[in-house]
């Protein structure tokens, strides 16, 4: 609701989160090739942790979190640990590209949670119309560029998207007050912790030392993605503010795609394109506000506060910038 206008500083921090969060589908598509998507899993988030957990100590985030632990092992569970499994399952099988696309479609999802959570949309005709475009968007993914071999994949995907869509939620309706370097360190931390047990009983740990490409793809993923993207998520809140900042968003999928296709060789299709334009269009009208009959632009979704809490649920509905890419 106050935000500034968009500077050249922020024009740039926009572009470098876009980046940070459009990559990590081809970094993870490189790692499965050698490492078990447990393992890959463990060892993203316990580097991620290693970076975030002084931070958020020197600060002083850390207590808070803790003593609201109960929200905190939820939103970790959703939003980072079955979706970094899944994700890294899934691509296995799906293109980076196709995966990116996918993902594109969490403001869709978060439209369906916010019901589930007793905030139902005031929606608009505008609004209605760009769910059942994104869902058209879905379907073409699904019917021309996903193998029907591949089924299991894509739904392995679509909990991702559900997962992406609920943990924001969780953190706006009961953890909006909590410092965000806090929770991204601990639920960082918390992922690793759980993964360590799982990659020690299945026989994750790599029987081979892996080749340059997968190590560097680790180490991107937890640096830049996780911690990097933290870091600029919230220099670009501070210069824009959060509503404009979820529009990243809509850059991430195209990051997704150029780098599948540039750097590991991935098709991009006609009907790969047209589910990318039916999602960006669904997903743009889902946050398109209505005008009240005082003439005042309303939020389409009301916070747990009324229209104040915009920005919060703004992230709610559309990959929320507070979770950083921990979770992409």
């Amino acid at each position: 609701m106050n935000d500034s206008g968009v500077t050249r500083r922020g024009l740039i921090l926009f572009t470098l989160l876009g980046v940070a969060w459009g990559i990590p589908y081809l970094l993870i598509k490189i790692a499965v090739g050698q490492l078990d998507p447990a393992m890959l899993v463990f060892a993203r988030m316990g580097l991620a942790a290693a970076v975030l957990l002084p931070v958020a100590a020197v600060r002083g985030d850390l207590a808070p979190v803790l003593r609201r632990w109960r929200p905190l092992l939820a939103f970790t569970l959703v939003e980072i640990i079955v979706p970094q499994f899944m994700l890294g399952w899934a691509e296995e099988r799906l293109p980076s590209s196709t995966t990116g696309l996918l993902i594109a479609a969490v403001p869709l999802a978060g439209v369906g949670v916010a019901f589930l959570l007793g905030r139902p949309e005031r929606l608009a005709p505008l609004n209605w119309l760009g769910i059942a475009l994104g869902m058209a968007g879905v379907a073409a993914l699904v019917g021309f560029a996903v193998s029907g071999s591949d089924l299991g994949a894509f739904g392995e995907v679509l909990l991702v998207v559900v997962g992406y869509a609920l943990g924001p939620a969780i953190l706006a309706k009961w953890m909006p007050d909590l410092p965000a370097a806090g929770v991204m360190a601990i639920g960082c931390a918390l992922t690793a912790a759980a993964y360590a047990p799982v990659v020690a009983a299945t026989g994750g740990w790599p029987s081979a030392w892996p080749s340059a490409s997968v190590i560097a793809s680790a180490v991107l993923l937890a640096a830049v993605c996780s911690a990097g993207g933290f870091t600029l998520m919230a220099a670009l809140v501070a210069e824009v503010g959060p509503v404009r900042t979820t529009t990243v968003t809509y850059l991430n999928p195209a990051v997704a795609i150029i780098a599948g296709a540039v750097i590991l060789g991935e098709p991009i299709t006609g009907w790969a394109v047209a589910g990318f334009a039916l999602i960006l269009a669904g997903c743009y009208l889902v946050a398109t506000r209505r005008t009240s009959r005082a003439g005042v632009e309303q939020p389409v979704m009301a916070g747990p506060d009324g229209p104040e809490a915009e920005p919060s649920l703004a992230a709610a509905a559309g990959r929320a910038p507070v979770t950083s890419d921990c979770v992409s």
